[in-house]
């Protein structure tokens, strides 16, 4: 495996093909359970996969360097391709199709793979969940309304009638906590 971290690997793939390769298989699992569990259909969410590669992939040249981490980056792509088929009523397959890639048929086992990964990821978040409850209040509030529902410090700061800065203090201790019980449980 690539020691490169995901910034990196973006970074290299403008020349090297196989960095993106490397890029893809870390993050594709986790960008098909993100369509899977907000789709309900396989079959969609290997084609929103397969579209946010592409995207990301001619989009590669225009990456930068940012203060979150490179996935983020694509998360935010994938997210977008959610909201534009979900608008449009369809995927989308404008990104593909210009880097000359076919539909790849879906055979049974790819769809049971898609269904296993919605399996992982419901359990993962129940546990996930479980730990977001058991956080102090004012935590968690902070964690859904920034994390969950992408919402901007300064907006939720506006509603909590605080600072920016303890919002941003209530998301950082909460999520230190969680990751420290994750770590624990590993």
């Amino acid at each position: 495996m690539d020691a490169r971290g995901d910034e990196e690997l973006l970074l290299a793939s403008v020349e090297d093909a196989d960095a993106f390769a490397t890029f893809y298989r870390r993050h594709v699992d986790g960008v098909l359970a993100y369509f899977a569990v907000r789709t309900r259909r396989p079959d969609v969410a290997a084609d929103l996969t397969a579209e946010t590669f592409a995207a990301a992939l001619r989009g590669v040249r225009r990456y930068r360097r940012r203060q979150e981490p490179a996935g983020a980056w694509l998360y935010a792509i994938a997210r977008n391709k959610l909201a534009d088929a979900a608008r449009r009523g369809a995927v989308a397959d404008r990104a593909r199709r210009r880097l000359g890639m076919e539909p790849v048929p879906l055979t049974d086992a790819d769809l049971e793979r898609v269904e296993s990964l919605v399996d992982t990821a419901a359990a993962g978040a129940s546990a996930l969940t479980e730990r977001l409850q058991a956080l102090p209040p004012a935590q968690r509030e902070a964690i859904v309304a920034h994390v969950l529902d992408e919402r901007d410090y300064p907006e939720i700061a506006r509603e909590l009638r605080c600072s920016e800065a303890v919002v941003r203090k209530r998301v950082s201790r909460g999520l230190a906590t969680l990751r420290a019980q994750l770590e624990e449980q590993a």
